[in-house]
C-alpha cells in the first residue's frame, strides 16, 4: 500500500445476510483528506463506514486500515446518541481517552492537556460542566466530535453528524471537521445526507450508488444524475444503510 494511503479496500463486497449492499469495492483513501460519503438514501454509506471501522466483516475482499494500532475516532448517527446523557460535557469528551487509560484511571498530565485542547478547539471550555441534555443539537455534535478527536486517532469517522441540525449549525460542524485535516492532518470520513456545503469544503467525494463506489471530484457531482438534484432540494434526507 502506498505510504500516503491510510485506508484501502480491495475487491470488497458487503452484505447483510444474503442481501448484497455494495460489490467489488476498490477504494484508496489518502491520509489528511476531508472525504464526504454521498449517495441516494439507502445506498450504503453507513454500511461502508462500518466496514472500514471493522464493525462489519466483508463477504469478500480485504480492507486495510491503521486501526490495529489505534482505534478510529467515531461519531455514530445522531439517533444513536443518548439524548439525556446525565453527565457533563467534560466527562463525555474524556470518554475518548478510555481506549488508552480505561474507564477507571485518571488522565495523566499529557492527557489532561489534550482534553483541555479538545474542549478549547470546539469552543466547549465554558460549557465543560453543563450536562449533555442541556445543549443544543449543534453543541451536542461538537461534544461528540471532541470526544472522537481527543483519543488522538489519525482517522475520524462521522456517520451523518449534521442530520439533525439547521443549515447554519451544519456548516459550522462540517467546517470544524474540514479544519482538522489542515491543522492536525486528520483523515476525516463523513457520511453526509445532502449536497449542501460539500462542494465548498471537499475536493473529492466518495460517491456510492447502484451498489458501487468511486471517488469523484466534488465539482462533478451536479452532472451525476437526478438523485443529486433531490439531495440539493432535500438536505435532511437520511441513510437507512
Amino acid at each position: 500500500m502506498n505510504d500516503n494511503i491510510i485506508i484501502q479496500c480491495e475487491n470488497v463486497t458487503l452484505s447483510y445476510g444474503r442481501e448484497v449492499v455494495l460489490h467489488d469495492i476498490n477504494l484508496e483513501i489518502p491520509s489528511g483528506v476531508f472525504l464526504p460519503f454521498v449517495g441516494p438514501n439507502g445506498a450504503g454509506k453507513t454500511t461502508l463506514l462500518r466496514a472500514i471501522l471493522g464493525l462489519i466483516k466483508p463477504r469478500s475482499g480485504h480492507i486495510r486500515t491503521p486501526f490495529d494500532h489505534q482505534t478510529a475516532g467515531y461519531v455514530p448517527q445522531h439517533k444513536a446518541i443518548d439524548p439525556i446523557y446525565p453527565v457533563s460535557v467534560k466527562s463525555i469528551v474524556r470518554m475518548g481517552l478510555y481506549p488508552e487509560i480505561g474507564w477507571w484511571r485518571r488522565p495523566d498530565n499529557d492527557q489532561k492537556e489534550r482534553l483541555a485542547e479538545a474542549l478549547e478547539m470546539f469552543s466547549l471550555t465554558e460549557h465543560a460542566h453543563k450536562t449533555f441534555d442541556k445543549l443544543s443539537g449543534g453543541m451536542k455534535q461538537k461534544v461528540m466530535i471532541a470526544r472522537a478527536f481527543v483519543g488522538g486517532s489519525p482517522v475520524l469517522v462521522m456517520d451523518e453528524p449534521t442530520s439533525e441540525l439547521d443549515a447554519g449549525a451544519e456548516y459550522k460542524v462540517l467546517e470544524h471537521l474540514h479544519e482538522l485535516t489542515r491543522t492536525h492532518n486528520k483523515t476525516v470520513l463523513v457520511a453526509h445526507h445532502g449536497m449542501n456545503h460539500v462542494e465548498s469544503l471537499a475536493d473529492n467525494v466518495c460517491l456510492i450508488e447502484h451498489g458501487s463506489v468511486e471517488t469523484v471530484p466534488a465539482a462533478d457531482l451536479p452532472q451525476r444524475g437526478k438523485w443529486i438534484e433531490e439531495l440539493f432540494r432535500k438536505p435532511n434526507i437520511g441513510d437507512g444503510h
